[in-house]
């Protein structure tokens, strides 16, 4: 642990682009940086896909995960602070935390084996095939839906609710809401049926129905399984996560004003 009173101990990660890694070499000779496995605060360089991998390398760190501050060398870095190279100790000591909980998702492929991953945006469901799949949708145990006729479906956090479902038309949740959006992914029966927003305690379980004909996969975030026969999805409450933000660009604020986009 630090000393009291002095900066948390810093690591420097950074994606494999060219523009990242020229970032990278900018920081080194500026800061002192320690291995990740000792840091009590991680600076990440990249866009949002590298971001979640610095999360989810967080998620497999041993012990508690530390905060990150992401700074975006990417293209959209809806997850990321501006890029700048000075002024980092002061942006650090004005940062704001934003609290961020996965999902605990359990895909059980055809073949029996079972795949536990955390998914911090969401995770998804699509067919492999032109065949339409069809699936069976339960919520805490109860079969609310016998048969989705869909190219696909997700369950998306908070945080995720901006990224690929909202491009499915799902809703945006905003931070601190304790929901989760289930959507469906161009559904064709029942035609009218849109999706449902869930408390985060619920337990939403996601059936393949005749999955030999009509094959899907998981997506959980950036780890997939093909040929799936059903997937468990909740919140994962003991694996909290800190991303920090500049208090003008802070995360809860970019969320809402996503509504106000055309």
């Amino acid at each position: 642990m630090s000393m009291a009173g002095a900066p948390p101990r810093r690591a420097l990660v950074a994606s494999p682009t060219a523009p990242a890694q020229e970032a990278a070499r900018t920081l080194e000779d500026a800061h002192d940086w320690v291995p990740v496995e000792d840091a009590e605060l991680v600076i990440a360089l990249g866009g949002d896909g590298f971001m979640l991998q610095t999360l989810h390398a967080m998620l497999a760190r041993r012990g508690k995960p530390v905060p990150v501050f992401g700074m975006n060398l990417g293209t959209v870095g809806f997850l990321m602070n501006e890029w700048r190279p000075h002024g980092l100790d002061d942006r650090l000591a004005r940062a704001k935390p934003f609290k961020v909980t996965p999902l605990q998702v359990t895909i059980t492929g055809m073949d029996g084996r079972v795949h536990q991953r955390p998914a911090i945006n969401e995770v998804s469901l699509l067919r492999e095939t032109r065949q339409t799949a069809k699936l069976a949708v339960s919520v805490n145990d109860r079969l609310v839906l016998p048969e989705l006729a869909c190219d696909g479906i997700l369950v998306a956090t908070p945080a995720g609710s901006t990224a690929y479902n909202l491009s499915a038309q799902g809703p945006i949740l905003p931070l601190g809401t304790g929901l989760l959006a289930l959507t469906p992914i161009s559904p064709f029966r029942p035609r009218r049926w849109r999706g449902a927003i869930l408390p985060d305690k619920a337990r939403i379980g996601l059936k393949a129905l005749n999955p030999a004909k009509r094959p899907v996969s998981a997506v959980a975030d950036q780890f997939e399984v093909r040929d799936v026969a059903s997937v468990e999805v909740c919140i994962d409450r003991a694996r909290e996560l800190t991303l920090m933000f500049d208090p003008e660009h802070a995360l809860d604020d970019r969320i809402t004003m996503e509504q106000f986009i055309a």
